[in-house]
């Protein structure tokens, strides 16, 4: 079937309400005395995450979304909810944003405005978040999503559009550019792990492969998690709000750069849009499902690179594998480009689909 339905978020007042009770009986953990962070998540931090939930205004969220206009279609039988924000434009060019984790189509709600002056959007949830609710079976790896976006897209009749993406994001751009090669004119990335030799490099780029190195070496546990018992992380995050706030926060909190923090409200949203649709377990199926690794990408690709991102690119590696067109060292920002430097971003995007010829400048 290839219908799209009109969708507006409406979330059943018995589930805020369940919500509110669970966070006024949270059983709250112990902590031990000057503990900070090296043990996880502080209490205290939570526990103020926690009480400004409970007076979070969900439906001005609602009503916030509710302003772009949203859709749900089914596609390799799963439901795919999305944002399509025409340009006043008729010719500008169709551009799909994917987000990533622990995001959410939240991610993008603040540059949708000044990025539909140049592009028609369309703004998926991936399968297994948000409102796209859970995925039913096996086999949604990031490839599996790439081939559900380009179906998307010949559904609202795109033949010829970019792509853009961060975190998991960045890999489904790649493999929906390997899979449709002739239909995506150019790939936008803020986030790109560049593994290699270290052959020939500078000293800075070479300390920028060391850390990546490491962090391959020392995979952080929520990957490890992830990747191999998310079912078991599913029944603790499906069932505790504040074990959900803290499993997402700390996200926040670790990759976003002091100078750029993303406001508690956000987070907020991010969250439920995880916890009202029981997405937990079903988002951390992408880890288990897809396999790690370069995705090739056969077209133009523009790389932004933040300075307090989880690692850093190095230019002279991503070279030896992919077309780099344009390369922007941003001075400020984290993992979250459009939630830290909304106006960079926009302005990089645009200017690479500008210079690859796929955009013309507003």
């Amino acid at each position: 079937m290839n219908d799209i339905d009109v969708f507006r978020v409406r979330v059943p007042q018995d589930d805020l309400d369940d919500l509110a009770g669970r966070l006024a009986r949270t059983r709250w953990p112990d902590e031990l005395p000057g503990a900070g962070w090296d043990y996880g998540i502080p209490l205290p931090w939570v526990r103020e995450l926690a009480l400004r939930w409970q007076t979070f205004d969900w439906r001005a969220h609602e009503d916030q979304i509710n302003t772009f206009a949203q859709y749900v279609t089914t596609i390799d039988g799963q439901r795919v909810h999305f944002l399509h924000v025409r340009s006043a434009h008729p010719d500008a060019l169709p551009l799909l944003l994917t987000h990533g984790w622990p995001g959410s189509v939240v991610e993008f709600l603040g540059v949708l405005g000044p990025l539909s002056a140049h592009f028609h959007l369309v703004v998926p949830s991936i399968p297994g978040f948000g409102f796209s609710g859970p995925t039913r079976d096996r086999g949604w790896d990031q490839h599996r999503v790439a081939r559900a976006w380009a179906e998307l897209m010949r559904r609202l009749g795109y033949r010829r559009y970019g792509a853009q993406g961060g975190d998991w994001g960045a890999g489904i751009s790649r493999a929906l550019a390997a899979h449709r090669p002739a239909e995506v004119v150019g790939v936008h990335l803020t986030y790109l792990p560049t593994p290699g030799s270290a052959d020939g490099l500078g000293a800075a780029d070479r300390a920028r492969l060391e850390h990546l190195t490491r962090y391959a070496a020392n995979r952080p546990g929520y990957q490890i998690l992830h990747a191999t018992r998310p079912q078991t992380l599913a029944y603790a995050l499906t069932d505790s709000p504040v074990g959900q706030l803290a499993w997402i926060a700390e996200r926040f909190a670790e990759w976003t750069d002091p100078a750029t923090p993303v406001h508690d409200d956000v987070i907020l949203a991010n969250v439920m849009h995880h916890w009202l649709n029981r997405t937990a377990g079903p988002a951390a199926r992408l880890a288990r499902e897809s396999t790690p690794g370069m995705l090739p990408c056969p077209v133009p690709v523009g790389v932004a690179v933040l300075p307090h991102d989880i690692v850093r690119s190095v230019r002279p590696l991503a070279e030896r594998t992919y077309d780099i067109r344009r390369w922007t060292e941003y001075r400020r920002g984290g993992h979250f480009a459009a939630l830290e430097v909304p106006d960079e971003f926009v302005a990089d995007v645009t200017a690479f689909f500008t210079e690859i010829g796929a955009a013309a400048p507003r």
